[in-house]
């Protein structure tokens, strides 16, 4: 089987990494969910405050099903925030509802990444679906097909690259969201200073998972070039 080989280490780092992520993601998210906000403002009282502070009027704020399930449509202008978040009071539910609110805000303001990740959502869902089986099928027809598997392989690689570029847009679009949240955390007045470093440690920790599963599809990405050179 052409998936089990030697490049298979080339993901190590990512599964670390990712592993690690979701440990800090859970171990803050448990820790600063059962720690309440001094003014005792829900998510959905943080999100709307926030939108009120940018002056946007369009947003609606309902609620979704699920954990951590929290996003933006910007199609929708919906912010939905989880059961967890809505009405929750803890400085975890602030600082995810107002990292949401970033995205928002980002949609608001026309911020170009957003919108060029927005634009790739059709071809980064297409070639996700597409990539692996291009690519596997590929790796199993160049045994017999010769130059027609090569080109399934190429294609499907072609394919995925579409699915690494837009983990690799969605860093600066998550990043400038959490650095949004912070700074309307402070200016807002909803937090107080003190509770702004536990929220803070909150979105740090989301960070990292997208930081983890950029990683993850570039090394992904690497591993399938390396291997489709020894089917030249």
């Amino acid at each position: 089987m052409p998936f089990y080989d030697w490049t298979i280490i080339l993901l190590i780092p990512a599964i670390i990494l990712g592993i690690y992520a979701q440990a800090r993601v859970s171990g803050a998210y448990k820790k600063y969910s059962e720690v309440t906000n001094r003014r005792g403002l829900t998510g959905a009282d943080i999100a709307r405050a926030i939108l009120a502070a940018e002056n946007i009027r369009d947003v609606q704020v309902t609620s979704i099903a699920g954990q951590l399930t929290d996003h933006y449509d910007p199609r929708t202008k919906t912010l939905a925030l989880s059961s967890g978040v809505i009405n929750s009071r803890s400085l975890a539910a602030a600082g995810i509802a107002a990292h949401e609110t970033g995205h928002a805000i980002q949609h608001a303001h026309g911020y170009a990444p957003m919108g060029l990740r927005s634009a790739l959502v059709p071809a980064a869902n297409f070639g996700s679906r597409l990539a692996m089986p291009l690519i596997l099928g590929g790796f199993l027809l160049s045994y017999m097909a010769g130059e027609f598997g090569v080109t399934l392989i190429y294609i499907g690689i072609a394919l995925y690259a579409v699915a690494v570029l837009f983990t690799l847009v969605t860093l600066p679009v998550e990043f400038n969201a959490s650095n949004r949240a912070m700074r309307l955390l402070a200016t807002t007045g909803v937090l107080e200073p003190d509770e702004l470093v536990p929220a803070k440690k909150v979105l740090d920790a989301a960070a990292l998972t997208y930081v983890a599963a950029a990683l993850s599809a570039v090394l992904t990405l690497l591993r399938f070039i390396i291997m489709s050179r020894g089917r030249d």
